[in-house]
């Protein structure tokens, strides 16, 4: 499959200057051109470009003011920004450096220099990309992981708050897994554990559901904008689909069952209720699912 490009936002005034600097990146990069701060601001909303080129005398805004602005909202603070000047004054350097840029290139451009400059930031972009998803990922079932999941609930619970939706949260748990694994083995456990998490996923049907791995043989399930009773038969199709899935052994001539339960929370966010609400809500159901005879949906965490 083609890699798709990458996205750069050019903020330069000088209609001279924005070709230049599209003859030499164009090619490699997708590119996006704002002649001063109110535009670049507006790109970096609607574009979410990957790297910045920064001039720093603009009409309006200066590129200086306009960084700062950058580095201080969250949604464009972890861009890296190059500056592109004129200006070959050291003090310069320096103050877009304290700001946070990355790089300083001076003009008049050279290919060679430009190039250069952009791919190594690339670069190490790709790195940074690279180390944060590992740090996101459960190594065992290639899901998200819980620090991953604590960071999705914290925007989705945001995101339902501001808009006034329901929010609702699926903790599940691997029936007895303990047995399993004593019975079968680690690896099998291990094995099992990989078809849990591979079956959950397959069963969300909306790109905006999340699943992780919330530790050892529990995961969790986030679904925005989702009443209690859409959350219910999400969760009882999750229930079935591992119920029927079988588990093959190492030597693949026999397979195994595990079965879950689940426990089903959902709140409206407001100010007089807390993401812990939600948790320990869905937990509470999850162990009256347990205590029923497990292998179920309980949606009630306070009968």
């Amino acid at each position: 499959m083609k890699e798709e490009k990458l996205k750069i936002l050019i903020v330069e005034d000088s209609r001279l200057n924005q070709e230049i600097l599209r003859k030499i990146l164009s090619k490699k990069y997708k590119l996006t051109i704002a002649s001063n701060g109110d535009e670049a601001l507006e790109s970096v909303k609607t574009e979410h470009p990957d790297l910045i080129l920064l001039d720093i005398i603009l009409p309006g805004m200066d590129g200086f003011d306009l960084l700062a602005e950058l580095k201080n909202c969250d949604n464009s603070r972890s861009i890296p920004v190059i500056i592109i000047s004129g200006r070959s004054n050291p003090d310069d350097e320096v103050k877009g450096l304290t700001l946070g840029a990355v790089d300083y290139i001076t003009k008049p451009f050279h290919e060679i220099v430009v190039t250069a400059r952009v791919e190594t930031h690339i670069k190490i972009l790709k790195q940074m990309r690279l180390i944060e998803e590992f740090g996101f990922i459960d190594t065992l079932t290639s899901i998200p992981n819980r620090r991953q999941f604590d960071k999705v609930l914290i925007k989705e619970w945001n995101r339902a708050k501001r808009e006034k939706e329901p929010l609702s949260l699926l903790m599940i748990d691997v029936d007895h897994f303990k047995i399993y694994n004593d019975t079968h083995g680690h690896q099998q456990g291990d094995v099992a554990l990989q078809t849990v998490a591979g079956t959950i996923v397959s069963s969300l049907k909306r790109k905006t559901d999340f699943a992780a791995r919330w530790g050892g043989e529990e995961f969790a399930v986030l679904l925005p904008n989702t009443t209690t009773e859409g959350a219910i038969k999400v969760a009882e199709e999750i229930r079935a689909n591992i119920e029927s899935a079988s588990i093959p052994s190492s030597t693949g001539d026999t397979f195994y069952n595990v079965t879950i339960s689940t426990g089903v929370s959902q709140i409206h966010p407001e100010k007089f209720t807390s993401i812990t609400d939600l948790i320990q809500d869905a937990d509470i159901a999850l162990y009256k699912a347990k205590d029923m005879g497990r292998n179920r949906v309980c949606a009630d965490a306070s009968e």
